[in-house]
């Protein structure tokens, strides 16, 4: 494995080039003044509701806590952003599915070009205004079932689908603007910020918990030192690459040679990031949800207090799902035989490989081989926040734990190579000026 590096700028010289550059400085007040804004709208409340009895009744529940990591506790809080980003990613997840299994959408995405793209986007949102009426309506009935409701009925469930999926529009549109005029990516950006909203109330519970139990002490050093090692571990898996040798081939163009041309073929050892982990939480979530609707049902009780979190049933199943979707979402993302199809196409090879069949199987081993390592690092990122904290007892940092960890540091990596890229072409920009 080689991480790959280049120069880049310092963080003196960075935050200059920021200051000076007023492109990068208006993308910089799109972001920030959009993210504010979306977070504002979190705390605006859907009406109808007695915030105490709900509150008391979401308290203990693990599928809220789950839900509100990617809603900076809108969900908890029932406000008109408490779907926030959530419908959007489900549907940019089933669109990606879609997207292989049906011809036509890959003729889209393939040939189509960005007129392709943007009719998939499209879809992607109409998917998501649906999943939104679909979940907001799911909401109303689970918010009137806890008794918290003034007036339950009819009326009550249409004001809340109306406001919950407008609120969840908004948010969308907002993080493609982020997208387009901003900095970095406006879906992660907006899961970042709601991750990070929460990190001074995990933070200020450990503390407190410190303070109160001077024996803890220790436990919460201990924790933390654990997770800045597992932040520069991430680091490093993220950012490294299996670098392929490709060797082009000789060719003349007119009465000019091109003699042969060696270059690499960079293959990341974590192909997925922090979507197979997503999707297996998701999973996850499904028996304590589906415990709390059936609990007179011996059968799914006895399967829900198998599948408990902190059991070995839970974390054997969890380190499963997360190489099966390892190995689910690798295949979404790189195809091996259309890679060697392109190699063919623009006369290069590997090595020692014969272009075609097989170059694909020789690639399809790498991958498969880079996939089993990020599994078991993911797997190993999934399962130590939890071994330390019952070892320690400090269950007061289950807030930060793999997922939010992976999004947090993967968000930095790649806002942080944006900035840098914007700060580098203003640089070249006014040199070229001169």
């Amino acid at each position: 494995m080689v991480v790959s590096k280049g120069k880049a700028p310092s963080a003196q010289e960075t935050f200059m080039q920021m200051a000076q550059a007023s492109g990068l400085r208006g993308r910089l007040l799109v972001t920030i003044g959009m993210l504010i804004l979306v977070r504002l709208g979190i705390f605006l409340p859907l009406p109808g509701i007695n915030r105490a009895i709900f509150a008391e009744a979401v308290k203990n529940n693990s599928v809220v806590n789950f839900l509100d990591i990617f809603s900076g506790g809108g969900l908890s809080a029932l406000g008109i952003f408490a779907l926030g980003i959530i419908p959007y990613i489900n549907a940019s997840i089933i669109m990606q599915l879609m997207t292989t299994a049906l011809p036509t959408l890959e003729n889209l995405q393939k040939n189509e070009g960005e007129a392709g793209r943007r009719k998939i986007s499209q879809y992607t949102r109409y998917v998501a205004l649906g999943w939104a009426l679909l979940q907001s309506f799911g909401i109303s009935i689970w918010v009137q079932g806890t008794g918290a409701v003034v007036n339950p009925g009819i009326g009550f469930s249409l004001e809340t689908m109306v406001a919950l999926t407008a609120g969840s529009m908004f948010v969308m549109w907002a993080g493609e603007l982020v997208t387009e005029r901003g900095v970095g990516n406006g879906a992660s950006l907006l899961i970042f910020v709601s991750i990070v909203s929460g990190l001074p109330r995990s933070l200020g519970s450990t503390i407190a918990l410190a303070q109160a139990d001077s024996s803890r002490v220790g436990g919460v050093l201990l924790l933390l030192s654990i997770f800045l090692v597992m932040i520069v571990c991430i680091v490093f898996v993220q950012e490294g690459t299996r670098r392929i040798p490709i060797i082009s081939a000789r060719r003349q163009v007119g009465r000019k040679l091109y003699r042969e041309q060696s270059s690499y073929l960079p293959l990341k050892l974590n192909q997925g990031g922090v979507m197979p982990i997503i999707f297996a939480s998701s999973v996850l979530i499904l028996p304590s949800f589906i415990g709390q609707t059936f609990a007179s049902n011996q059968i799914v009780a006895s399967v829900t207090s198998f599948l408990a979190p902190n059991t070995w049933g839970y974390v054997l199943f969890y380190l499963v799902l997360i190489l099966g979707f390892s190995y689910f979402y690798s295949s979404l993302i790189v195809n091996p035989v259309d890679m060697s199809q392109n190699l063919k196409k623009m006369g290069s090879s590997v090595p020692g490989i014969r272009p075609g069949t097989a170059t694909s199987t020789y690639l399809t081993k790498v991958l498969n081989r880079l996939t089993l390592l990020g599994a078991i690092f993911l797997g190993a990122v999934a399962i130590i926040p939890t071994a330390v904290e019952r070892a320690t007892g400090v269950a007061t940092f289950s807030g930060i734990g793999a997922t939010t960890l992976l999004i947090l540091v993967g968000v930095a990596i790649e806002t942080s190579k944006q900035i840098q890229t914007y700060v580098i072409s203003q640089k070249y920009e006014g040199m070229v000026k001169q």
